[in-house]
């Protein structure tokens, strides 16, 4: 067994590969045939809106998983992932507007907003917009660059614990308020809607949307792998001893700026890929998804799911969406009060999260194994 194949294995055992696996069949056999086979009457039939929804979800997991890796692993709050995520998704959203071309309100080659504020032509930063290509390099590079900025002053200032989470706070809210603007291009409080196609393809139609779920659910599967193998190398051994003793790490001759700064970098790359992911499948963006209550619920998804554990963040991002997809349309009005009500709980009792919680409880099983001893040996 080579080198790569070795390493593979090691990123999850066989029960490990076993679930992985049949959360691939689930995402890429179950839901398309769900949706597409079987006619709209049948008992196991898959609605388009469940398709959105769950991609919807997979794009917050994917998320889930970049704060997992800056604040579970390396011990750095932020509160401003939801930036990374807006962004990511004005980038997708500008070329999704590009392609609507005559078929606006106003049948012009501007979109709707512009005609309206009386533009008369793009200004410069939407050029090359309507090329694919551009758009995904804008995704990456945006939220990647913007990052990469803020954190080298950041961490080389040694800002750390709540007053880096405050910083993030203040950033997001900044640009949540630049992008209210209607002179900024970027189509003030309203943001970006009415896209009509992608690649070409019409953007309502069930193919396409079960296109992007499936696309959603490989890039999820990747960013995880991805996630593992980096916790799992000596550079995330690194990240771990950084949040446990930053101090013994710098005596140790590390520099933690370099690797505080690379991991945070990355993780805003993902969630920007998993704001473009997320703008075709809802069909809007606007400056609310950089609202500081989003960046701070992101936090909570990884603080429910477990924190340091990739698998809790996804869990917790679904547990969390799912809950708040029923409660804001069974009791809209109590939505804020249950996720308050259920920070403070996990955080008082469960502190390490639903994924804790399942491997404590499995530590105690085995512990009361006939046989056994119930307490380990010193």
């Amino acid at each position: 067994m080579g080198p790569l194949s070795s390493g593979i294995g090691r990123l999850y055992g066989r029960r490990g590969w076993a679930v992985l696996g049949a959360c691939a069949a689930i995402l890429f056999l179950l839901f398309p045939l769900a949706n597409l086979a079987l006619p709209k009457g049948s008992l196991f039939y898959i609605s388009d809106y469940t398709i959105a929804l769950t991609g919807k979800i997979m794009c917050y997991a994917i998320v889930a998983v970049a704060m997992d890796l800056i604040w579970g692993y390396t011990g750095i709050l932020s509160l401003g992932h939801g930036l990374f995520f807006a962004l990511g998704g004005y980038a997708m959203g500008m070329y999704l507007m590009r392609m609507i071309g005559r078929e606006g309100q106003y049948q012009s080659d501007l979109p709707d907003f512009m005609v309206f504020l009386d533009w008369k032509d793009f200004p410069w930063y939407w050029s090359f917009t309507d090329q694919f290509w551009y758009a995904a390099l804008l995704v990456v590079l945006v939220p990647g660059l913007l990052a990469f900025v803020f954190g080298f002053f950041a961490f080389r200032s040694r800002i750390r614990g709540v007053y880096f989470s405050i910083i993030t706070q203040a950033l997001t809210f900044a640009f949540m308020l630049l992008f209210f603007r209607n002179d900024t291009g970027f189509g003030g409080n309203n943001g970006f809607t009415d896209f009509k196609r992608i690649l070409g393809f019409p953007i309502a139609t069930s193919e396409t949307r079960m296109a992007l779920f499936m696309l959603t659910g490989a890039v999820l599967i990747a960013v995880l792998l991805a996630a593992r193998y980096i916790v799992s190398s000596k550079f995330g051994r690194v990240l771990t001893a950084i949040r446990d003793a930053e101090s013994r790490v710098m005596f140790s001759g590390y520099n933690p700026v370099h690797y505080k700064l690379a991991i945070w970098t990355a993780s805003a790359v993902i969630c920007g890929i998993a704001g473009a992911l997320y703008v075709p499948q809802v069909g809007i963006i606007n400056p609310s998804e950089m609202s500081p209550a989003n960046s701070i619920e992101i936090a909570i998804w990884v603080a429910v799911g477990g924190r340091g554990s990739l698998v809790g963040a996804i869990l917790g991002a679904g547990i969390v969406n799912f809950a708040k997809s029923w409660f804001t349309v069974a009791f809209p009005e109590y939505w804020l009060f249950f996720l308050g009500l259920l920070f403070i709980l996990v955080t008082l009792f469960l502190p390490q999260g639903v994924v804790g919680a399942v491997d404590e409880i499995r530590k105690r099983r085995r512990e009361r194994k006939p046989g056994q001893p119930r307490e380990s040996a010193a």
